[in-house]
């Protein structure tokens, strides 16, 4: 039997970092009271009009180029129809034909068979990122059985990435949107945290044998953690291969990952493709974006976008930070990527290293191997290590210079653990845990030992 190949392209909706919505002045908050950051315009009370939010418009751009796309100069909004409860116009605001940036591209880095020091890189291709609205939040109240409606998060601007089906396994789609996310809280065009919803990630998986033309696809709806999101489309590509070799068919259907379960569910058939009439947004004009060269001279900049002037102020991209984190330290590659992948662990590390003797390449050690195990064991952020950078400096300067052994300091950093305010230092001393430098003092203790155990002592002679 010829062995299947799996197929995962993503859509990613990231909610863009900004203080008002796209198109309305509504504050951008998460979790304040229900429905108490709705304008007319969210509530899409008649004869309100869209005015763009510019601040969407340059993190859109930042982000663009970040990935690597062409920034369309010119871009077009259109409505895209479906009728929900959360959707109050019965249609939201987003760019089909044309998108403000299109063909980009993603490097990402994954380990082959868990040995972190095997990485292989790849590539995924972005088709394009889009300006859209975010629809609004149904709960549904099954004792009173009622769905409530929240509109605080109707209208809030969203960046969808969709790339490529380009990648083969739940691993790859995970680090794919890994560095996606690092890449987005770097730029600081979208905070991406997927506990809050401001990351949601749409997967559609297919299997097909080597040769053949791609078989039928499903979509994994709004999966919110990565963890989650490896899971699903591998169990997703397990189901469907089992389903065929069964003699089954694969239906092009919506379906949900349930974390609980760790399977995914279905949702609703596709099967009769839902229309959404997309038309152009009438109040809307295109978004027309500038670089250095066509920017009209008699132009007020503050009234325009320039891709010229976002490209100049882009930051260091993780992947520069982790290759300059490499060079600076003599640290191992794969050494970098933990320390880009734990926020605040760079700077835990940097300051450690700025204030010790240690050679970074040992510091590293007990920052990966002590500080970040110590944290993932009681489930603590590197902000909220009882031991900071300091103490563990300290400690490590007491190594270094030889007045305790490497065995001594582990157990100093177990007492520092319990956070008791005291120093490297008063630990050591309270316990006893110096070497001792002095050798006549080595001798004396060595003597006392032997006049305390005469039989002991004998026994061995005689021995």
């Amino acid at each position: 039997l010829a062995s299947w190949v799996a197929v995962v392209g993503l859509e990613i909706h990231a909610q863009i970092s900004s203080n008002s919505k796209l198109f309305s002045g509504s504050q951008v908050q998460f979790a304040a009271p229900p429905n108490s950051l709705v304008s007319f315009f969210d509530a899409s009370l008649p004869g309100t009009l869209p005015v763009l939010n510019r601040r969407c418009v340059e993190a859109a751009v930042m982000t663009g180029l970040a990935l690597n796309c062409s920034i369309n100069k010119k871009s077009l909004f259109d409505r895209k129809h479906y009728f929900y409860a959360d959707l109050p116009a019965g249609y939201q605001i987003t760019q089909q034909r044309v998108p403000i940036a299109v063909n980009g591209s993603l490097s990402y880095s994954l380990c082959i068979d868990n040995k972190m020091s095997q990485m292989v890189t790849k590539t995924v291709r972005i088709k394009q990122i889009q300006l859209e609205q975010d629809s609004g939040k149904s709960l549904h109240d099954d004792t009173r059985s009622q769905t409530l409606v929240d509109l605080n998060r109707a209208g809030v601007g969203l960046m969808e990435v969709v790339m490529e089906p380009d990648m083969c396994c739940g691993e790859e789609a995970a680090a794919a949107v890994r560095e996606l996310q690092l890449i987005l809280q770097t730029l600081g065009s979208s905070q991406a945290v997927m506990a809050e919803g401001q990351l949601r990630v749409d997967a559609n998986v297919s299997v097909h044998h080597p040769g053949d033309p791609y078989g039928v696809r499903t979509e994994v709806k709004n999966i919110n953690s990565i963890r989650f999101l490896a899971k699903a489309v591998d169990y997703e590509i397990q189901r469907q291969i089992e389903e065929l070799e069964n003699g089954g068919t694969i239906l092009n259907e919506t379906r949900a990952f349930d974390s609980r379960l760790g399977c995914t569910v279905p949702m609703r058939d596709k099967e009769g493709k839902q229309d959404y009439r997309f038309m152009p947004e009438p109040n809307l004009p295109p978004l027309i974006l500038y670089d250095a060269k066509s920017l009209p001279a008699n132009m007020n900049h503050q009234q325009v976008v320039n891709i010229d002037l976002i490209r100049e102020r882009l930051p260091d991209l993780p992947s520069v930070k982790r290759a300059k984190l490499v060079e600076q330290y003599k640290i191992l590659p794969e050494h970098s990527f933990t320390l880009l992948n734990e926020e605040g662990l760079t700077e835990f590390f940097e300051n450690v290293v700025k204030q010790t003797q240690m050679k970074s390449r040992k510091v590293i050690g007990w920052i990966l191997n002590d500080l970040l195990s110590y944290l993932k064991q009681h489930s603590l952020t590197v902000k909220e290590s009882p031991v900071s950078s300091f103490l563990l400096a300290d400690l490590l300067n007491l190594l270094e210079k030889k007045e305790i052994s490497a065995a001594a300091a582990k157990q100093v950093l177990a007492e520092l653990w319990k956070g008791e305010g005291k120093t490297p230092l008063e630990i050591v001393k309270e316990k006893k845990l110096e070497l001792i430098q002095d050798q006549k003092e080595l001798e004396q203790i060595c003597q006392m030992v032997i006049d305390g155990h005469e039989n002991e002592v004998i026994m061995m002679v005689l021995g």
